[in-house]
């Protein structure tokens, strides 16, 4: 079959960004084909602003931690500028000046309408119709909304309405304790708001383990965040000019603004999957182990096919299904082999890689959990940031299984780990290798000595170690 390109590409985030400008500089001819803006959310409503506005919080925040290093006590600026527009400035010279220029070679319908599978390999877009050999779709997620009574009747932020505000709000309430909510629960109480985070699940960062959100809970109450664990929203409505959630305990709590957290959701309605025999469910759409479709030349890369609702992941698998679809052997998409480092940005950061603590006893596996201090190390410290640990969950013959990491550096420091696990390397790899001082990634190296130590407690090793010894 004779085709307008050879390659087409649904959706420009973190995944079809990949696919297509690998492709196009495979020298194959490209269709791009995104209805909002370049970059999709990570980039426009998600990672990159979020991030901003956290920075912008840390700043401010950091004056008062000055008494502490000796210094005079300054008080905390005020917000007077508008940090929004500051980041939309940022986020158009991105747009103009580097990811534009990156899809030089792509044939852009940007904004130009959704497209439409009209069948296998046919796409409609704005009225008119376009062919490829391969077709990878990649429509991303939407923030899911929760169907709490009222909710619908008030002007409630996402985060893709967030970033639009014009000024930091006195109040803010958060449905939600994962990773955006934390993020901006911090971030806006850093800023001057005041925050109330109600959350349904028992601890903050519920896809992580208990006491990481616990650790982290403790610190929003130190800021002066108040976190509401348990507890599920029975109305939302408005009182005046605020927002007011009543929860199935009998409390009432009002803010200013509302940010709903609860989650995301897949929004495939746009795109006529069956026209294509793209098989998919509420769980994303169903792909095999190279990344295709139940159509052969459909491939979904990215959030959508439900694997893991990363920006990373989504840029990794765009690379894997379109080496998948070039290459005439496959790749075989399997995170026990290709595994998922996630980090949630907050101070201090929380990150992790690998099985979980309680996955681990879930399966009935026999681990040993390994950990260091940041308040053990005498950097951490002295420099003011001794709240956090490294913890490694590894057998006895130094199998690395997971590694969870609260503190300064982690989403940097967890990808150290993730390289062990992916290689298969064991913890005598990590303690050999020379980690630079007084770097928190020492703590890493300190993780790996401690293991070796607790080898080091068993009374026949003892006794071979003082025989060889006293033999030399």
């Amino acid at each position: 079959m004779r085709t307008d390109y050879d390659v087409a590409v649904v959706g420009l985030g973190p995944a079809g960004m990949a696919v297509s400008i690998m492709a196009s500089e495979m020298g194959l001819r490209v269709l791009g084909i995104e209805r909002r803006a370049l970059g999709g959310e990570c980039m426009n409503v998600g990672c990159i602003p979020s991030k901003a506005l956290l920075r912008a919080a840390k700043h401010r925040h950091g004056v008062t931690r000055l008494p502490g290093f000796g210094l005079g006590p300054v008080a905390a600026p005020a917000v007077s500028g508008d940090p929004f527009a500051k980041i939309a400035e940022h986020l158009r010279f991105i747009d103009e000046k580097k990811t534009t220029k990156m899809f030089a070679k792509v044939d852009l319908k940007l904004r130009e309408g959704s497209a439409r599978f009209v069948g296998p390999r046919t796409l409609s877009v704005g009225g008119k119709e376009y062919s490829a050999r391969r077709v990878f779709v990649c429509p991303g997620t939407r923030p899911a909304v929760p169907p709490v009574p009222g909710l619908d009747g008030v002007d409630f932020l996402t985060n893709e309405t967030l970033f639009h505000l014009e000024s930091i709000p006195e109040s803010l309430l958060i449905l939600g304790g994962g990773a955006i909510g934390c993020e901006m629960a911090q971030a806006f109480r850093r800023l001057g708001a005041e925050v109330t985070i109600v959350h349904m699940d028992a601890h903050l960062l519920p896809h992580g383990d208990a006491d990481a959100g616990q650790t982290l809970e403790g610190i929003f109450t130190d800021e002066g965040i108040r976190v509401l664990n348990g507890r599920i929203v029975e109305q939302i409505g408005r009182q005046g000019e605020a927002i007011e959630l009543l929860t199935k305990r009998g409390e009432t709590l009002r803010g200013e603004r509302l940010l709903v957290a609860a989650g995301r959701r897949f929004d495939f309605s746009d795109l006529n999957l069956e026209a294509a025999g793209v098989e998919y469910s509420p769980c994303g759409i169903r792909v095999d182990r190279t990344l295709r479709t139940t159509s052969r030349h459909v491939y979904a890369p990215g959030d959508g096919n439900g694997a893991h609702l990363f920006s990373h992941a989504a840029m990794h698998q765009g690379m894997l299904a379109l080496l998948n679809a070039t290459a005439p052997w496959p790749i075989r998409f399997d995170y026990r082999k290709y595994v998922v480092p996630w980090a949630v940005f907050t101070d201090p950061p929380v990150a992790h890689v690998g099985l979980l603590e309680r996955d681990l006893k879930a399966r009935g596996v026999k681990y040993e959990e390994v950990e260091s201090r940041y308040g053990d190390y005498g950097a951490a410290i002295a420099e003011g940031i001794g709240v956090g640990v490294v913890k490694a969950f590894v057998s006895k013959t130094g199998r690395i299984y997971g590694a969870r990491i609260i503190g300064e550096g982690a989403p940097e420091m967890i990808n150290e780990w993730a390289l062990a696990i992916q290689n298969r390397l064991r913890m005598h790899r990590i303690m050999f290798l020379q980690h630079a001082f007084p770097s928190t990634y020492f703590l890493t190296k300190r993780v790996s000595e401690g293991w070796m130590m607790n080898r080091m407690k068993n009374r026949t090793l003892q006794g071979l170690a003082r025989f060889f010894y006293r033999l030399g």
